[in-house]
């Protein structure tokens, strides 16, 4: 699902629990970058009415998912969140057996190469490894980057099976209107590259200073998909240098990873 169903969806799904994910949707609403906010700040951003939202609120300080600030009389992430964010990546496999490859990666190309996975129409930043030219990229473990403006993002799309990924597409259309051309010929160009080389390119879709390279894992017996990127100032990181270089380390980076994976699972 990429939002809340409407209502006369949620009343053709007797097992959905509306009230559990709208509380959810009011911890989506939270970003990496934030302070502490309000109950009409949350209610903006989850699109819930400002009542239901001091409800859930209440509710979500009481389980320990958020913690009430009294100086701002608002809510930050409590513990209850990180809890759970840590059983999802904090002990996988995947980190453990990528970050030396990552980290190896990063020093020689001196910028940072990154493992994210998709949430909606999002990738999400896992791990972020730095090289020593890494001034101009600022993303942390946590943040989010739309899933068509990157390489990491144009790399994932491009894994998925072709019902889901046209699914995508589609909301991809409709989420960015007028833009959806250029994004379009972005991807399938990007689309095309993996085809042939294993990795894709993307310079400045996301900031105009910033070039990266992305590939991709999909992870054997479980289909999960995962992403990597190598990203840096586009004068560091030319074009030239991404596709002769950087690119084929990236693919075979993933390559590298997902042999090291596969071994370790035949051992249990």
């Amino acid at each position: 699902m990429l939002e809340l169903p409407r209502a006369d969806e949620e009343k053709s799904d007797r097992q959905f629990v509306t009230a559990l994910a709208r509380g959810l949707e009011v911890l989506r609403a939270f970003r990496p970058e934030d302070g502490p906010l309000g109950n009409q700040e949350l209610a903006e951003r989850s699109g819930l009415p400002k009542p239901t939202v001091v409800r859930l609120t209440h509710t979500l300080t009481m389980l320990g998912y958020l913690e009430y600030v009294p100086r701002f009389a608002k809510y930050r992430i409590g513990l209850g969140v990180l809890a759970l964010g840590h059983e999802c990546i904090g002990g996988a496999a995947l980190r453990h057996v990528a970050q030396p490859h990552m980290q190896e990666l990063a020093d020689y190309a001196g910028t940072a190469v990154a493992l994210g996975g998709r949430d909606r129409l999002s990738m999400i930043y896992l791990d972020v490894y730095r090289g020593a030219h890494t001034s101009a990229f600022s993303l942390a473990p946590g943040a989010r980057i739309p899933i068509y403006k990157s390489a990491m993002g144009t790399a994932y799309l491009w894994a998925l099976p072709a019902k889901e990924r046209e699914f995508l597409m589609s909301a991809i259309r409709q989420r960015t209107d007028e833009e959806w051309p250029a994004i379009k010929r972005q991807l399938d160009t990007g689309f095309k590259s993996l085809d042939r080389a294993g990795f894709c390119i993307a310079e400045g879709t996301y900031d105009r200073a910033i070039n990266g390279a992305g590939a991709v894992l999909v992870l054997q017996g479980s289909n999960e998909i995962y992403a990597f990127s190598c990203s840096g100032a586009a004068f560091h990181l030319t074009a030239a240098r991404l596709k002769d270089d950087i690119g084929p380390r990236l693919a075979a980076l993933t390559n590298i990873v997902g042999t090291e994976l596969n071994r370790q699972t035949r051992r249990f």
